[in-house]
């Protein structure tokens, strides 16, 4: 699906790279039509260096010559970014944005085009391949113009298209923030095995394999999390009891609360990037 296309980043850090690492490796595009933009000379040389795309500073230039052209700039600048390459742009190509908390509604008011516009938000697990990225298609993208951004993203982990004004928020909360309380449970857990005696990086290690293994025996299972859990919990056993333990300091709660506060936070965080974008982009 990729394999012809000419395909631009504007914008060549952190995101950009796994996105072009896993297109590469993965051979879903073709290095030859991938072409990178950069302020900073030092990332182009070494993204050209590592996985022998092309580059340019001109953001422009790759505008122009992409057919799906990536935008990721830090939301803050990706005001101007969008004002410089406007006259390049047209419903011939496909506009991709990763700009965290910037709605399609700003950035085609930014555009003042009607284009084939896709937002896109992967979390940092894509620097291992294993992102869950949700995906939003404005007014004229079409479901090819999602399909092509689906295969792009899938490339570094697995997608889910949601409906932009409604979930992004919540995808937010949930999956973009998620790997933070991941992390802060696979370090409560490392410190509960070093309190029982375990040392530290073996109490890390099995931490971390646990919850790794447990996620991937859900996925490739198909069961519901509450049946695997059953399987674990025998009568009278260890993990019915620490089950029971978590339960009455309020894990489920906690944890509601939790993606629930960080859903709101994203509503909020939005609007005001919503209300500076537009302010700076009169």
């Amino acid at each position: 699906m990729l394999q012809e296309k000419k395909i631009g980043f504007i914008g060549s850090g952190n995101m950009a790279e796994a996105l072009v690492s896993g297109l590469v490796l993965s051979k879903a595009a073709n290095p030859k039509n991938i072409l990178c933009s950069d302020i900073a000379e030092d990332l182009l040389e070494d993204i050209e260096k590592k996985y022998h795309v092309k580059t340019t500073p001109d953001n422009c230039e790759v505008a122009k010559e992409s057919e799906i052209i990536i935008y990721a700039t830090k939301p803050q600048i990706l005001g101007p970014v969008l004002k410089e390459t406007a006259k390049t742009l047209d419903r011939s190509k496909l506009v991709i944005s990763i700009a965290a908390g910037v709605p399609l509604a700003a950035i085609a008011s930014g555009l003042c085009k009607e284009l084939r516009l896709i937002r896109v938000m992967p979390n940092i697990c894509a620097f291992v391949k294993e992102s869950a990225t949700a995906i939003a298609a404005g007014e004229f993208a079409s479901k090819e113009d999602v399909a092509l951004a689906r295969a792009i993203f899938d490339s570094v982990g697995r997608t889910v298209f949601i409906q932009e004004n409604i979930l992004m928020d919540a995808f937010t909360g949930l999956s973009g923030s998620g790997p933070a309380y991941i992390f802060t449970i696979i370090d409560a857990m490392a410190d509960a095995g070093v309190k029982m005696g375990l040392s530290r990086k073996d109490s890390l290690f099995l931490s971390t394999q646990t919850v790794m293994g447990a996620a991937k025996l859900l996925l490739e299972s198909g069961e519901h999390p509450g049946q695997l859990k059953d399987r674990v919990a025998s009568p009278g056993g260890t993990a019915i009891a620490g089950i029971h333990t978590l339960e009455q300091g309020g894990l489920r709660t906690t944890m509601i609360n939790a993606i629930e506060s960080a859903t709101q936070r994203s509503k909020e965080l939005g609007e005001t990037m919503v209300k500076e974008f537009l302010e700076n982009n009169k």
